[in-house]
């Protein structure tokens, strides 16, 4: 936009969850996307409510993939706020499931430090509700963060909340009371230095209440504890890589785990997606790329189109070898419900090149095979995430808006083990993996997926734990489902 209205930056591609968000390259190049946003009337008000609504509104009528699902007639001066306009005007896309909250309005200051290190504020951990034992479960630590300090890990479960002693509430007395939101409620925003008393179970130290104090962390995209290793099963050796979400400080650590697959002669790979959000078109590209030493220049990895108006903007992704590439035999992906985007992309573009030489093990992912753009309205610190662009593979699919399990005939259904640690080769997904990889058949598909006809094949619908999301998610909540 030009005159009045703030100057746009357009940062370019992103694959996210849940609406999730950041800046990425797309396209063969891997450099930004160069847009021109036409010019609109100049706002009375920089950073009032009704420029920053038109702000909104003509990024939507610009870049939207989905122009004809866009409401007409919406009045901007019956929404208090900017994201309930937006969610007024794409109305239409999302009940076609089209848009499940992937266009909105976030703060610039905190995706940049998100997506350039994982900067985040919290307790740093990931959270599921477990009705069965009304309680929440720590699906994942982080190592840098408070909680993983006060001795939290994945499997231990959160019983009770409260800001002391004398005000405690039981999980289930907050669920019954107000839903699965109570409990978001209950831990408090995502600011430095708010602190709850928690009451912990775990086998490491029994029952306990624990005082922990949000602070801010840079996530690790991969554990030094068990997110890269070598897996050595029934006298044969898997590489095993568990990405948490794709920001750019995950490049180096990408190349350094595929170098270390590659001079360990391993080629039967796990790749643990289980709670990958999504994130930058760029790391997934550069992941594509670690796994296609196989592959020549002329192969697509994956192609992104937009609008029709917009066509020129259209790039593709060819399988660029790098010095850590590997060739694969045999990849096992494991996903859940909360593997989403870019995660999703990567499935998708190496789906064409090992065929049945690869398989989906866990739950059906979410289904996102679209993505935004960003573009910027800086002295309000307001970055509009539009959906803008489709992504598709070598052969052009990019229709599993109900997640990959259906263009998966040989995916594989296996619980998520919340009690065993992520990386062992005894936790339930992970064991399904090995078993594909050795050459074992799997006679549990996962809900929804094709190919159900053949022989001992029975489809079943593996219960996922709820992972905890706040109303207002900021942005590494975006990415990373269930982040506390």
């Amino acid at each position: 936009m030009r005159g009045g209205v703030a100057s746009l930056t357009v940062l370019s591609l992103l694959l996210a969850a849940c609406g999730g968000g950041g800046g990425g390259s797309g396209g063969g190049g891997g450099g930004p996307v160069t847009v021109t946003p036409t010019p609109t009337p100049t706002p009375t008000a920089t950073c009032g409510l009704s420029a920053r609504q038109a702000f909104a509104k003509a990024v939507i009528d610009e870049w939207y993939l989905f122009p004809a699902d866009v409401a007409s007639g919406v009045n901007p001066a019956s929404h208090t706020t900017v994201q309930s306009y937006i969610d007024a005007l794409v109305a239409p896309a999302r009940a076609l499931s089209k848009d499940r909250y992937f266009t909105y309005i976030t703060s610039i200051a905190e995706e940049n430090a998100f997506f350039s290190s994982g900067s985040s504020a919290g307790f740093g951990v990931r959270l599921s509700y477990n009705p069965s034992s009304q309680s929440v479960v720590i699906a994942e630590a982080y190592e840098s963060a408070p909680a993983f300090g006060a001795g939290i890990d994945r499997g231990a479960r959160i019983t009770a909340i409260g800001t002391n002693s004398a005000n405690m509430r039981t999980v289930a007395d907050i669920v019954a009371s107000e839903g699965t939101a109570g409990i978001t409620n209950a831990l408090g925003p995502s600011d430095p230095g708010v602190t709850r008393l928690l009451r912990v179970i775990d086998n490491a130290h029994g029952v306990r209440d624990v005082s922990v104090t949000k602070a801010n962390y840079d996530l690790d995209p991969i554990s030094d504890r068990y997110g890269a290793k070598i897996i050595n099963d029934g006298g044969r050796s898997y590489g095993y890589l568990n990405l948490r979400t794709f920001i750019s400080s995950a490049n180096p650590q990408l190349r350094a785990a595929f170098l270390n697959f590659r001079n360990q002669g391993v080629t039967d790979i796990i790749i643990d997606f289980r709670y990958n959000g999504g994130g930058l078109v760029s790391t997934a590209e550069l992941m594509g790329d670690l796994l296609g030493r196989n592959r020549n220049a002329s192969e697509l990895f994956s192609q992104t189109s937009f609008r029709p108006s917009k066509s020129g903007e259209n790039t593709r992704h060819f399988f660029a070898t790098q010095p850590e590439s590997i060739a694969p035999t045999r990849i096992a992906f494991i996903g859940t419900g909360s593997t989403a985007s870019a995660s999703e992309l990567v499935i998708n573009g190496m789906l064409p090149y090992l065929g049945t030489n690869m398989t989906l093990v866990g739950s059906n992912t979410y289904g996102k095979p679209v993505g935004q753009i960003a573009l910027d309205k800086a002295e309000c610190d307001d970055r509009m995430r539009v959906i803008a662009f489709a992504t598709g593979n070598a052969t052009g699919q990019s229709d599993y808006y109900g997640g990959l399990a259906p263009k998966i005939s040989n995916s594989c259904a296996a619980d998520d083990d919340m009690t065993v640690q992520l990386g062992e080769a005894n936790e339930a997904s992970i064991r399904a993996a090995i078993d594909f990889l050795a050459g074992n058949a799997c006679t549990t598909r996962i809900a929804g997926a094709s190919g159900l006809s053949a022989q001992n094949a029975v489809e079943r619908i593996v219960p996922e734990p709820e992972m905890l999301v706040p109303e207002q998610p900021r942005a590494a909540q975006r990415e990373l489902p269930g982040l506390f």
